[in-house]
């Protein structure tokens, strides 16, 4: 049975993860630098226009988002990391609830990690894949606004990363991706069915 990525609604909104739904069944989370493209992916990926708030001001999304997919499935928004226009101590705050999060949930199945195909595998990306292969957690990467870059330069960044990622986490997947042109979204609903669909 499919996931029906369209019927995800808005769950809550919260600063910390003692303050999460229920830790049961399974779900999948985006995290990514500060502007790479985690709520236009997510909103791609639902086919919903505005269930993920965009905006031009890196750090938008500053608390730890859930939406579900209903019979116990989840979707997670992260704080994005990074150059977001806060303060450092708010900084410091997002990143040990990231951190904390990622550590501590039970039913997260695989983490899809966002980057700009322009910038990949920054510092903060490669501690992120450094941490989930510590972790054993999957990793599938997006790398997203392909449509900046012309085929053969983008498919190029992808042969670079997939050359580079056995450095940091050997299993991690990656894919183009472009939610302005909806392109790669049906690899990333497969991921993401496969990780949500699996018992743990």
């Amino acid at each position: 049975m499919g996931i029906n990525f369209q019927a995800a609604e808005f769950l809550t909104s919260v600063p910390e993860v003692r303050l999460a739904p229920p830790d049961t069944g399974a779900e999948a989370a985006f995290a990514g630098r500060s502007n790479a493209g985690k709520s236009s992916a997510l909103n791609a990926i639902t086919a919903q226009r505005s269930l993920a708030r965009t905006s031009k001001t890196p750090g938008r999304t500053q608390q730890i988002n859930f939406f579900d997919l209903g019979d116990d499935r989840r979707l997670v928004d992260l704080p994005g990391y990074g150059y977001a226009k806060v303060p450092q101590a708010m900084k410091d705050r997002w990143q040990r609830h990231l951190a904390e999060y990622l550590r501590v949930r039970q039913s997260l199945r695989g983490l899809v990690l966002l980057m700009d195909c322009r910038h990949p595998l920054t510092e903060f990306d490669q501690n992120m894949l450094s941490w989930c292969t510590d972790a054993g957690l999957p990793v599938h990467i997006l790398l997203t606004k392909a449509d900046k870059l012309k085929r053969g330069p983008a498919s190029s960044v992808l042969l670079a990363v997939r050359k580079q990622l056995p450095e940091w986490h050997p299993q991690a997947s990656v894919q183009l991706f472009s939610a302005l042109k909806n392109a790669g979204v049906d690899a990333a609903r497969e991921v993401l069915s496969s990780w949500l669909t699996t018992t743990a």
